[in-house]
């Protein structure tokens, strides 16, 4: 029996969907990466398609079911993954996938998603990650990119995945997606690791720009606007209290500002579709 369950029958008329998974954990600094998904959902009305069943990839003593009461009944909110169906744009519908990464049988987790794009035509996936990074707050803060298609990456000038030592959920699914022949770019935002507290904005606000230069999916970024610059003023007036800190954010301002700028003159949305049209007259 499959974990993975369809919530209706909207899989195949999805339009070219892009998948954009996110999960809450290891790979989720400042809960920025999920945040985005929370955000693409807020600005376009989901309908939900999928649920990956928690039964057999959780330890519920680690990630507990949460109760709540609504009219007097009892809920059981499960941890469960779900994926939604997002209509932003003309060109693509955007499935997201969100939820807490899984503690167990991470290879059977990584074949349910596959199947989510296998089952919905799924053009391309984007994951999104937030990592602890060595950056100012007060500068702009950088995404990477990597892409597993050596064409792609090339294209639009991102590198190829390098990364060795221990792997989240994510490293697992990039390599179930591209052993199954579909394409997938990760996007990975810094969050500056003296401010690791949740939110983040300022940093899911990049992800979204991010997201939005590379695949052309509408994302509406830049509503995030003044939660970032609120973000910023706070973590300012908590650094200018504590001299030590103070000088070590000058430090970093300093060598970030040392640093070629990136002069991006490739339209990386064109690149995407011109790369997907390609593939699929291909096929």
């Amino acid at each position: 029996m499959s974990e993975l369950s369809w919530s209706n029958d909207a899989a195949s008329s999805a339009r070219r969907p892009i998948v954009v998974a996110a999960f809450a954990g290891y790979f989720n600094a400042g809960g920025a990466a999920t945040a985005a998904i929370d955000w693409l959902h807020e600005q376009h009305d989901p309908d939900e398609l999928a649920i990956i069943d928690p039964e057999t990839f959780f330890d519920f003593q680690q990630e507990r079911p949460q109760v709540r009461l609504v009219e007097g009944k009892r809920i059981i909110d499960w941890p469960d993954t779900r994926c939604y169906a997002l209509s932003p744009g003309e060109e693509h519908d955007v499935l997201t996938i969100t939820g807490v990464e899984p503690h167990l049988r991470w290879r059977t987790f990584a074949e349910q998603v596959v199947e989510i794009g296998r089952e919905t035509g799924a053009e391309l996936f984007v994951t999104l990650g937030a990592a602890p990074g060595v950056v100012p707050h007060t500068r702009p803060i950088e995404v990477v990119g990597s892409a597993t298609d050596a064409e792609l990456a090339l294209r639009l000038g991102l590198g190829r995945p390098s990364y060795e030592g221990p792997s989240g959920v994510m490293g697992v699914l990039h390599d179930a997606i591209d052993s199954a022949g579909m394409p997938v770019i990760s996007l990975r935002v810094s969050v500056p690791h003296y401010v690791m507290g949740e939110p983040s904005p300022k940093a899911t606000q990049a992800l979204l720009r991010k997201l939005e230069q590379v695949t052309g999916v509408p994302t509406n970024g830049d509503g995030l606007d003044q939660q970032a610059k609120s973000w910023q003023s706070m973590v300012d007036a908590a650094v200018v209290n504590d001299p030590e800190v103070l000088s070590y954010v000058g430090e970093l301002e300093a060598t970030f500002d040392a640093k070629d700028s990136l002069d991006i003159t490739v339209d990386l949305a064109a690149e995407v579709e011109n790369f997907l049209r390609e593939r699929n007259e291909g096929n």
